[in-house]
Parts: C-alpha cells; sequence; structure tokens
C-alpha cells in the first residue's frame, strides 16, 4: 500500500471508465488527484469516491484537446498541491466506419480526441517536472494499434488504430526526449475492456459474430478497468524506475 503516497498525479477523462478506474487506483495507493473530463457529474462522481479514502482531490471541467483547459488542468495541480508527480493521459475515443465510407470529420474528430489532448498535456507537464528531474507519464495507447478484428470486420476502425499507434510512437520519442531529466514515458495498451461505453457492445459481439473480442483473446474474456488501472499503477510507480518508452499490453494475450 501506499505506492505513490503524497504523490500528485493529473488524470484526464477521469469521469467514466479507464479514466474513473485509473482515478481510483490511485486514491488508493495514496495519490492526490487533479481530475479532468466534460462530463461534469461523472467527475464529480468519481472525485467523490476517491475523497472518501481520505486523499485530496481536485478538479477542472474542460476539454483538454483544446490548449486553455489542457494548461488550466497542469496549473491547477501546481496551484493547489505545488508539483506534479505523475501525468495519465488517457482521454481518447473514435467515431468509425469503413474507411472507404470515413467523413473526414469523423477522422478529424478521432486524430483530435486521441492525439492532440495527449500532446498539449504532456507539453503543459513537462516543463515542472524538468525543473524537478523527476516524473512519470502514462499514455492510454491500444491494443488497436494492431487492428482490432471485431471492430475492422464489423465496423471498421482504421481512425482509432492509427491514433493508438500514433500515441505508442509518441511515447516512444518522449521517452527518448525526457530520459536525461529522470522522466520515465510510458503506455499502456487496452485489449477489449468492459468499460460502461465499451462493455455491453463487445458482450453483444461475443454472442453474436465469429471474430468476437473473447474468441481472439487468448485468455478468451474481457478485460476488467481495475486491471488497465492496475498496471497503469505500477507504471507511475517506483518499481517501473527502469522501464521507459514501452507499451505494457493488458490485452489478455493479444
Amino acid at each position: 500500500m501506499g505506492r505513490v503516497q503524497d504523490r500528485v498525479a493529473v488524470v484526464t477523462g477521469a469521469a467514466k471508465g479507464l479514466g474513473a478506474a485509473i482515478a481510483q487506483r490511485l486514491a488508493e495507493e495514496g495519490a492526490k488527484l487533479m481530475l479532468g473530463d466534460i462530463d461534469a457529474a461523472g467527475l464529480e462522481n468519481t472525485a467523490s469516491k476517491a475523497a472518501a479514502l481520505g486523499v485530496e482531490v481536485e478538479t477542472l471541467i474542460g476539454d483538454i484537446t483544446e490548449e486553455g483547459p489542457a494548461g488550466a488542468l497542469v496549473q491547477g495541480a501546481l496551484d493547489r498541491f505545488g508539483q506534479l508527480d505523475i501525468l495519465v493521459n488517457n482521454v481518447g475515443g473514435s467515431r468509425n466506419s469503413k474507411v472507404w465510407e470515413m467523413p473526414v470529420e469523423d477522422w478529424d474528430y478521432t486524430v483530435k480526441l486521441n492525439l492532440r489532448g495527449t500532446f498539449l498535456c504532456t507539453r503543459a507537464a513537462v516543463p515542472h517536472m524538468i525543473e524537478r528531474r523527476q516524473g512519470k507519464i502514462v499514455c492510454l495507447s491500444s491494443g488497436a494499434r494492431e487492428g482490432t478484428p471485431w471492430t475492422a470486420y464489423y465496423q471498421g476502425g482504421s481512425a482509432y488504430s492509427a491514433c493508438k499507434a500514433g500515441v505508442h510512437g509518441f511515447i516512444r520519442d518522449v521517452a527518448l526526449e525526457l530520459a536525461e531529466y529522470n522522466i520515465n514515458v510510458n503506455a499502456v495498451g487496452p485489449g477489449p475492456i468492459d468499460t460502461e461505453r465499451a462493455g455491453a457492445v463487445l458482450r453483444k459481439l461475443n454472442e453474436t459474430v465469429e471474430y468476437s473480442p473473447n474468441h481472439m483473446t487468448p485468455l478468451g474474456r474481457l478485460g476488467q478497468p481495475s486491471e488497465v488501472a492496475d498496471a497503469v499503477l505500477f507504471l507511475a510507480s517506483d518499481e517501473a524506475a527502469y522501464i521507459s518508452g514501452h507499451t505494457l499490453a493488458v490485452a489478455g494475450g493479444r
């Protein structure tokens, strides 16, 4: 217990799903939290659960794919807690369709949601981490960076796959840029996870189609948000001090 005790963590997209699970897991291990999302009610729910564990929590409602809110989220952590030790870039999502049918607007939306916010929050956090010569940055990639059969065959997911491959490339380069400052930069690549948003769709695919998540995943089941949160905690802790530029798969063997 206390693996990130009294460290300050910024978590984006913390209102629901993986972001909420990550925030809760960090709180359980003693972190002080600065949480961001556009969903005010969901964000308050996550903050309340974390605060019930006895940790300090601050929130900011805003779209971190825009420069102002991304900077404000990081600055809010510095103003409230005086430091920033951990940044979790969790915001992501997609609008899926086959590549020959995808509107340009949906491609641009997916790229912005998955990559722009990750870049903006990282850029805002890094100067403080460089000054202190320490920090942990964990980004959410995905098993989709290699292509996802159940999405590709039945919906199409090229934009999302491209973006999550982009996250992997991003952390590889930024890890090299920041290595001299003792800042670790890694990613977690979830497989099919039973979240509020995706779980119902994934379970339906398991019941109805051949190329289903359970069928295509060696462990034969959906992952749980807590299992992704455990991986993020590991990469944010001192246990991962000699790991940087790595995407850790939490994908049931895929």
